[in-house]
């Protein structure tokens, strides 16, 4: 029973990482944009449209957050800015 609990708790923390990882915003993204696509499906060219709008707008977030991020990281020296 010990190895049973192990094992799921390991194929938790995998699946989390996996889907989660160190930007949860684009799985939360994600998810919004799979959702609006669901609830837009009888009418195609109003899902079309803002399943396109919340794609870019999630990925041009998320650029914007890591572009920061890596600036911050530059300037406090820690080396997290370099490629």
């Amino acid at each position: 029973m010990r190895y049973v609990q192990r094992a799921a708790v390991a194929f938790g923390r995998f699946w989390w990482d996996f889907l989660i990882g160190d930007t949860p915003e684009l799985f939360v993204g994600t998810l919004l944009v799979v959702g609006a696509a669901a609830l837009l499906r009888h009418d195609r060219l109003a899902g079309l449209t803002v399943v396109v709008l919340l794609t870019v707008v999630f990925l041009l977030a998320s650029t914007y957050r890591g572009r920061a991020s890596a600036a911050r990281g530059a300037a406090d020296g820690n080396g997290a800015g370099q490629v």
